[in-house]
This record gives structure tokens, sequence and C-alpha cells, in this order.
């Protein structure tokens, strides 16, 4: 009877008796300071989690939706996760979250700063840059390095917006760019803001 009920606890138990899932095999969460305080990032534990509804799609028509280069611009750094969460982390750098507001609201990244890319290029004195009669001079110790992100690896907006950034003054060896946006952010099982 013993053995009944405890195999029966364990089917009911399901997702407890899950294998842990790290962000590395030597950090399970990250800690990150956001404007309401400090939040985790961690991924879901639950092993059979799976990525549904829009993030799930992997065939939108293009234009608007092509495939996006791996560098959106020359001098640009293109980033993974673990790099990103580094940023995140460290005070003297800015995620960007070059999303259009719904999709922010929708869902970001904990700690990204809302900078959305058709804003971008008119928001540098928020990065260190000394506005200008023609725009900004954005050089010296105080601008910051930043990371762009958007949707996935299909979304133009925070290359667009890197671009734009770059026009206007900012040196593009400050900018990286998280090409796997929220897309592949979600699909690792890792904190989003809102859910």
């Amino acid at each position: 009877m013993q053995k009944i009920l405890t195999a029966a606890l364990i089917v009911l138990a399901g997702g407890a008796w899950a294998d842990p899932v790290g962000i590395t095999p030597d950090m399970m969460s990250a800690t990150v300071e956001t404007p309401s305080g400090p939040m985790e990032i961690s991924r879901i534990q639950d092993n059979d989690n799976m990525v549904l509804g829009a993030w799930a799609q992997t065939s939108r028509p293009c234009p608007n939706f092509c495939i996006q280069p791996m560098t959106p611009a020359e001098g640009v750094t293109t980033i993974g996760e673990l790099e990103l969460i580094a940023m995140l982390q460290d005070p003297e750098a800015m995620v960007l979250d070059s999303r259009v507001k719904p999709d922010f609201d929708g869902g970001a990244i904990p700690g990204a700063v809302h900078m959305p890319y058709t804003e971008a290029a008119d928001r540098l004195g928020e990065l260190g840059c000394e506005p200008d009669f023609e725009g900004f001079i954005c050089e010296g110790d105080q601008v910051k390095t930043v990371a762009l992100y958007c949707n996935g690896p299909w979304c133009g907006q925070s290359p667009t917006a890197a671009r734009r950034m770059i026009e206007a003054g900012y040196p593009a060896e400050k900018i990286h760019y998280y090409r796997g946006g929220m897309q592949v952010w979600r699909m690792l099982g890792l904190s989003v803001t809102g859910e």
C-alpha cells in the first residue's frame, strides 16, 4: 500500500520532481535593479514549459518580419543572453527595449529601459550625450554602453534604433545588439516583466 501511495504522490506532484533549470551550471538566477526595486531573472522551472501564441510563430511574411542581419551596423557588437544579463547587472550600462509601447507593456526583460526605436535618436541625452544645436555630442566617459533589443531575429526595431543613434552621433562601439530579442528570451524561459 505504501508503494502505491508513494507512486500516486509522484504522479500528482509532476513538476515538483522536475530537474532544476539554471541559466548556466553555476548560475540559477541573477538579480537586476528595476525602477520598482530588485527583480530576479531566472528560468521557468517546469521542464515541460513551451512557448505558445505569437512567440511560437516562425513564418510571418516579409516585410515586415524579415530576418535581420547578425550585426545591424558597422561597429555594433552582437551579444547573447549571458552578456545581456551581465549588462543588466552593470550600473554603468543600460539595456534598451526598442519596441513600441504595446509590445513593451505586454512583457519586457527585467531592468530594461523602454526607449522606442522611433525616439532613440532624440533621447541620446539620457545616455550621456550632450545636447548641441545640431543634435548631440556623444564623447567621453559619461556616454553609456547600451544594449538594444526588440521582438526577435525577425524584428527591425532595434536595428533601426541602432542605425539612427549612430547617424545622430552615438558611438557604434558603445552599442550592443541582442538579436535574439523577446522571442529567444521567452524560448529560454527567462523572466519577463508583467507575468
